[in-house]
């Protein structure tokens, strides 16, 4: 018996038996979500050992000329045309003006290639149009993000049939056709498999002609574009009971273009989604017959649609609420750091209070984060990767993120924050951010089950080549396919053992890191939490084995740290790829050590509540030797990273560049003339509260100012009250703007 063989029948095959037994069934739409999109970076912080040649190589996400000349033009003529107050409490849409320049620009056909008529953006491009518009209006942004997210265009350019593409995208490029996707309805949400709509393969007469087709049923809810949309793509589930098309009955979960012109198709009712007025809506359709060649991919794509779903959505999840998060944060970051530095309380700037600078100091940090991540994402995908897992980590993530620092640019505007009306420029944000917390896969769901859950299979060096050896029907096969894996797996588990235990034990002052300057020590302290990760993952799935499937919050936490890993990876990349800007390395310093902070803390809960008690005891001395060592920015970091937001600045201008931030008369137009001019008149406020004199009037009457001087404080005056003054109306204007509330 040769050693091969005596390892695996041996050794191995014991092994496998259990194996066997102890892996959960995986669903369909389990073992499609896994099959849809690729491994990239995340695939490198599981192996424990990330190589940051890899990550430092990745080209920087950048405009073509074209690219950019339609960011400075249409796209900031149509943010000068909005106008968010009346989209929303007035009209409840979008004006006809705007949907008419949308249409003749082609906004929704920008991933749309030129051959079809589209504009043909990179990934980048569409993320930083999807960001300045946010920054000026959700609404907007949203009706412009689904067309080019998870819809009919993206997946007709992924899996349509030729006659399909080229009859289609034209047509979606220039707006002759708007389209929205039906996903979800009032018995599947998260759990698609659960849906009820269905569609039946048969025969009808169309047009005298005897046509094989689907009569479908369903029932949708919370489609965005749904009430106006001339074509719906659909998922639904597909039979073909009479085995019109083979031998399967339950085809599975099928996509179909089906006009809304077509008999039975009911749509037009609207969701009022958070106040926010985009067209949002449910839609029925009952008895609705197609051909099936209406099948996204034709009648060879029958029961693929969960698969192509999730491939689709594996790029459209990682651009369209990220650009939007990034945007609400770098918005909250340019609007809070004026306010603060223009309102007084006592006859200083609030930004000078120690209670102010630290959410100011969060809000700075967030939005350089975000923003390193969505270009770190871009670059991605432009280079051809399609991450799944990295995208579900930045939805959840920028999501989550935009609601602290929404929160906090509330908690500092105060009542200027509270009180609507065409000067409030942050209420509306701050109502929208449950609609991105909860589309395009809750976040707790996304947390609890996807990122760590997905990524652990997926992004694991070995576990899914051995959870499809164990899964093969030809049981012999299957050994030898597993004896493969298992060893290697084995090899990889003492290697990382090694590695986390040297690298904790020596607080990771030995791991490899690039020369990077001041952010070498950065990196090398990454690989050190990359290892106790990729430990801790193998350990867990060595004690649970497919009980952790179950163990969601075990499950939660690791993805907590699986996602800083990322997060804090794309921070690294972004100062290097900015040329390690000096004033902008505070801002590093506190997403990183706020970064430790979490990683600790979910390494700790983790150990806390293994199951195996002695596993955890032996993890804990390799991983966290010395306890939680992290505590999280300090003060004065704190301070030095709020401060940039107060003045003008070069790292504060790469915080807000590509947010609109133009304005006449309005909220932000008033704050961007008011910081101006304080900051401008910064020196003499200074000088004349050294002399501890108040009023301008008094200090011009002891030559402590110009007449000049002395017009530009009356200016500056007249402009910050202009910010600080808030809308107040008519009582009967209030009942007015209101009336669908009532119905």
């Amino acid at each position: 018996m040769s050693a091969h063989s005596f390892r695996r029948d041996v050794l191995t095959r014991p092994v496998f038996a259990w194996a066997r037994k102890a892996l959960p069934t995986m669903s369909d739409t389990e073992r499609e979500a896994l099959e849809a999109g690729d491994v990239w970076w995340d695939g490198d912080l599981f192996t424990g050992n990330p190589d940051w040649s890899k990550l430092l190589g990745t080209p920087v996400a950048v405009l073509t000329p074209e690219e950019a000349a339609f960011l400075s033009g249409p796209a900031d003529q149509l943010c000068r045309m909005l106008d968010d107050w009346r989209i929303n409490w007035e009209l409840r849409d979008l004006p006809p003006e705007i949907w008419n320049f949308l249409k003749a620009h082609r906004f929704f056909g920008m991933i749309i290639p030129k051959e079809y008529g589209g504009l043909g953006f990179s990934a980048f491009a569409h993320s930083e149009v999807i960001r300045k518009l946010s920054s000026r209006s959700i609404a907007c942004a949203v009706t412009v993000m689904v067309p080019n997210s998870l819809g009919p265009g993206e997946l007709l350019l992924r899996f349509g049939t030729k006659e399909q593409r080229e009859h289609w995208l034209p047509r979606l490029a220039d707006s002759r056709e708007i389209p929205c996707f039906g996903l979800t309805s009032p018995e599947a949400g998260s759990d698609a498999a659960s849906m009820i709509d269905q569609g039946v393969v048969c025969r009808s007469v169309v047009d005298g002609k005897d046509t094989l087709g689907i009569r479908l049923n369903w029932h949708k809810r919370y489609i965005t574009l749904g009430p106006i949309a001339t074509v719906l793509g659909l998922a639904f589930k597909l039979y073909d009971p009479d085995h019109l098309l083979g031998q399967e009955e339950e085809l599975g979960i099928t996509v179909a273009l089906v006009p809304t012109d077509t008999p039975g198709v009911e749509i037009g009712r609207r969701h009022l989604p958070s106040l926010q007025a985009f067209q949002n809506g449910p839609n029925q359709g009952h008895d609705v017959f197609i051909p099936l060649g209406n099948i996204i991919g034709g009648p060879e794509r029958a029961g693929q649609g969960w698969k192509m779903l999730m491939t689709a959505l594996a790029a459209g999840r990682g651009i369209s609420l990220p650009s939007l998060s990034a945007a609400g944060a770098a918005f909250a970051a340019y609007t809070t750091g004026a306010y603060a530095r223009l309102r007084e309380q006592f006859h200083i700037p609030i930004g000078e209070f120690e209670g102010i600078q630290e959410p100011l100091a969060r809000i700075a940090a967030t939005a350089y984060l975000l923003d390193a991540a969505r270009r770190l994402t871009c670059a991605a995908l432009d280079q051809g990767h399609h991450p799944a897992v990295i995208a579900a980590i930045l939805k959840s993530q920028a999501t989550e993120r935009m609601r602290v620092v929404v929160n906090d640019a509330m908690d500092v505007h105060g009542g200027k924050g509270v009180i609507d009306g065409p000067l409030n420029y942050l209420g509306n944000i701050y109502r929208a951010i449950p609609v991105g917390i909860t589309v395009e896969g809750a976040n707790i769901l996304t947390r609890n089950l996807m990122v760590f859950g997905q990524g652990a299979i997926r992004c694991h060096p070995y576990l899914l080549e051995e959870m499809m050896a164990l899964s093969e029907k030809d049981r012999e096969k299957g050994l030898e396919r597993f004896d493969r894996a298992f060893w290697k797996h084995v090899g990889h588990s003492l290697c990382t053992l090694l590695r986390a235990g040297f690298r904790n034990w020596t607080g990771g002052r030995f791991a490899p890191a690039p020369l990077a300057g001041a952010a070498t020590g950065y990196y090398r302290q990454l690989g050190r939490y990359s290892a106790a990760f990729a430990l801790l993952t193998d350990m867990a799935l060595l004690t649970l084995g497919g009980a952790l499937k179950r163990k969601e919050m075990l499950s939660a936490r690791l993805g907590d740290i699986l996602s800083e890993l990322y997060l804090l990876s794309a921070i690294l990349k972004r100062w290097q790829d900015e040329g390690r800007q000096d004033s902008d390395l505070c801002l590093v310093a506190y997403a990183v050590e706020s970064g430790y902070e979490t990683i600790e803390t979910r390494l700790d809960q983790v150990l806390a509540n293994l199951p195996n008690r002695f596993v955890a005891a032996f993890a804990r001395l390799v991983v966290l030797p010395l306890g939680r060592e992290r505590r999280g920015p300090s003060d004065s970091l704190r301070q030095r990273c709020a401060r940039l937001l107060l003045e003008p600045s070069e790292t504060r201008d790469r915080l807000t560049a590509g947010v609109f931030l133009e304005g006449g008369d309005d909220g932000i137009g008033r704050l961007v003339r008011a910081f101006t001019l304080v900051t401008q008149a910064g020196d003499i406020a200074r000088r004349l509260r050294h002399a501890h004199v108040r009023d301008r009037h008094i200090a011009r009457q002891q030559n402590l100012i110009t007449d000049a001087e002395d017009r530009q404080l009356e200016e500056m005056e007249k402009a910050v009250a202009a910010v600080v003054a808030v809308d107040d109306f008519a009582a009967a204007d209030i009942a007015s703007v209101t009336p669908m509330l009532h119905r």
